[in-house]
């Protein structure tokens, strides 16, 4: 599959890119299983994509091992696409990634997404674990992606390592940042590039200019494709939003603190609570949340879309009650598809 980038405004395209977070009172499995029901929820309303990360060490987050996952999804679901947001490469041997996604791709075609991320996705004690001391340098991201690309090549079928199943297949590659390097190495690679908008927001304006100006066409990709995560709750009135949105506030402290603990419920915004909102890191870090009613997340949508230009938005739904995560889910494809015929319709006038 080629990608291509949007042409025009209507094509937008809104994925979901979920945690697997284990909430208070429930399991880890059960989480992995409320995963899946996301997944098939938001198969039924247009999604283009499911992706699901990788952390470790984190009681809050089942997303230890995206690939059994992705497969997990996969099997559950029919058309929509499932893939890593992402793959920590610095934790694997490119040629498990290449064997693994591979093998994915085998068992489900044209629906795996391989997106690959430079960081550790835990604290620096378990990445040292992960990575069995090994100490990274810059170039070894690129490196890893260059040998990951040459495994999943034709042209490798004459070497004496090979990736089996992978070699050939039809695999995307992603590349997801947080800062300005992934995006420059996605460029020059004219690969599509992922910014982690729903949590590192300081570079997301440079990051976007410099993917775009660097941007070298290539055989996957003819034009630059951007997608961005931005977290989105969604409820009946915007008040109700803001007490869904304490679970995520609440999540983002613990970040903060070390707290690794299941997310917690909601309760009401308190003033203690909008002052935790004030503090710097925790404003900044969830400086691209679109809380409210239907019409108001709309609205911080479309301004979101016309201050970035990106041809896909990502969808983080970080919430307590699995149905109150899907009724959000529901509204923020409702939000794109109206956003959509809009634009639509602009151009035809136009």
């Amino acid at each position: 599959m080629k990608n291509t980038k949007n042409t025009t405004l209507s094509s937008i395209k809104y994925s979901v890119l979920d945690l697997v977070p284990i909430v208070e009172g429930i399991t880890a499995k059960e989480a992995i299983a409320r995963s899946l029901d996301l997944a098939q929820h938001a198969e039924q309303f247009g999604y283009h994509r499911f992706w699901i990360s990788e952390h470790h060490n984190m009681e809050s987050l089942a997303s230890a091992s995206p690939v059994i996952l992705i497969n997990y999804v996969a099997q559950g679901t029919e058309r929509i696409r499932v893939g890593s947001g992402g793959v920590m490469l610095p934790n694997h041997a490119p040629l498990v990634v290449a064997e693994q996604f591979g093998t994915l791709a085998t068992i489900h075609p044209n629906r795996i997404d391989l997106g690959l991320g430079r960081a550790p996705g835990t604290d620096q004690r378990t990445a040292m674990a992960l990575r069995r001391y090994q100490q990274e340098t810059v170039q070894d991201f690129p490196n890893n992606i260059n040998e990951l690309q040459m495994y999943l090549s034709e042209e490798n079928s004459t070497e004496a390592v090979r990736a089996t199943p992978g070699e050939g297949l039809d695999i995307p590659l992603y590349l997801l940042g947080s800062s300005t390097f992934s995006a420059q190495l996605a460029g020059k690679k004219g690969l599509p590039y992922a910014f982690a908008s729903h949590f590192a927001t300081n570079h997301l304006h440079n990051a976007l200019q410099i993917y775009r100006e660097e941007f070298t066409p290539s055989d996957v990709l003819q034009a630059p494709y951007c997608m961005a995560g931005v977290n989105v709750i969604i409820a009946e009135t915007d008040e109700k939003a803001n007490e869904l949105f304490t679970t995520l506030i609440r999540m983002f402290l613990g970040i903060l603190t070390g707290e690794r603990e299941g997310l917690k419920p909601p309760t009401p915004m308190t003033s203690e609570l909008r002052g935790v909102l004030q503090h710097p890191s925790v404003q900044q870090m969830l400086k691209y949340s679109f809380v409210g009613s239907k019409e108001s997340v709309k609205m911080k949508t479309k301004a979101f879309l016309e201050e970035t230009k990106v041809d896909e938005l990502i969808a983080v739904s970080a919430m307590y009650d699995a149905e109150d995560r899907k009724k959000s889910v529901t509204a923020f494809a409702e939000v794109m598809q109206e956003i959509n015929k809009e634009n639509k319709t602009l151009e035809k006038q136009n």
